[in-house]
């Protein structure tokens, strides 16, 4: 468990270059009240994850321990943030939205490799099921 005085985390696949430019855009534009780091350099363990989940999916981990993934962790971050983009976080966690959003986010993780900014090393992994 995490101590309370630290900011959220937001986990992503370093070795995508697709989550890689999502999550630099996101620090640049949305700004997220978060940590953000790549699996790879994270302490899994610690955070409660598997490898297998942060390698398919974007991980939100609050300072509690609670764990969202995929569209939920981007509701999270797009919350945090506060102002309009915490409008468009509150309507993804609405149910119907939420698993439009889930649909979404399960295409895009899949095809990720073939989005800007993907590579070859993007598909490589699991995806989500």
């Amino acid at each position: 468990m995490r101590t309370h005085r630290e900011p959220a985390l937001l986990v992503y696949d370093g070795d995508c270059g697709f989550c890689t430019t999502a999550v630099r855009f996101a620090e640049r534009r949305v700004r997220p009240r978060c940590r953000t780091v790549p699996w790879q350099e994270a302490d899994l363990v610690t955070l409660g994850v598997t490898r297998e989940r942060a390698e398919r999916e974007v991980l939100w981990v609050t300072p509690d321990g609670t764990v969202r993934g995929g569209a939920q962790a981007v509701a999270a971050a797009l919350l945090s943030a506060g102002g309009a983009w915490s409008v468009a976080g509150t309507l993804l966690r609405l149910p119907l939205l939420r698993r439009i959003a889930d649909v979404v986010y399960r295409v895009v993780a899949a095809n990720r490799h073939r989005l800007p900014g993907g590579t070859p090393a993007c598909g490589v992994r699991g995806t989500v099921s």
